[in-house]
């Protein structure tokens, strides 16, 4: 597999890779071996999930992310447009990192859930267009009605689920039946 081929997965996913080709070069495993095993590499759910692309905005399911380290690194692998879904419960996150982030890549934030104050605390400031919603259906219907061709639409709550969800996969399943709704 080519270093461009494993970048189209996006940049986690490289770093990842680069990470797990150390051990078995140390232990003089063989590269093609090591490219094989890269090759057959499938997209983990709900960890920068492409779910769908529809009229060219690109669904990605990011679910997993529910700390604040997560989102970043699914900001770090985009270079265009991002609408973010953002929200759940919130376990005192420093949403301060993100800032360089979001003003870089984003722009529009739904926020899902019932307490989004800090997220507003944080980024009223970027000027950017902010919508509340209480339900993953309109979280993906506001995202969508703010995209155009060439945007992502991300879920990376950066927030646990438990507000609204039993887990992150459930929170994940439900982007994934709501986009295919669209």
């Amino acid at each position: 597999m080519t270093f461009e081929a494993l970048a189209k997965q996006g940049q986690t996913t490289v770093y990842n890779s680069l990470v797990a080709s150390i051990g078995p070069k140390i232990r003089e495993i063989r590269k093609e071996n090591i490219k094989e095993s890269f090759s057959g590499f499938q997209q983990v759910e709900h960890r920068l999930e492409l779910v769908a692309i529809i009229h060219g905005i690109e669904f990605i399911n990011d679910s997993k992310s529910s700390n604040i380290n997560g989102t970043w690194f699914a900001m770090e692998s985009n270079t265009r447009p991002v609408i973010w879904i953002v929200g759940g419960v919130d376990s005192g996150n420093d949403y301060s990192t993100l800032l360089q982030q979001v003003r870089r890549n984003v722009k529009g934030i739904v926020c899902l859930g019932h307490d989004n104050i800090r997220i507003h605390e944080a980024f009223d400031v970027t000027g950017l267009p902010i919508v509340d919603v209480l339900t993953m259906e309109d979280a993906v219907q506001a995202a969508y009605y703010m995209g155009e061709k060439g945007d992502v639409v991300l879920l990376s709550p950066a927030c646990a689920s438990f507000d609204m969800f039993d887990n992150y996969e459930a929170r994940g399943k439900a982007f994934r039946k709501f986009v295919k709704n669209l």
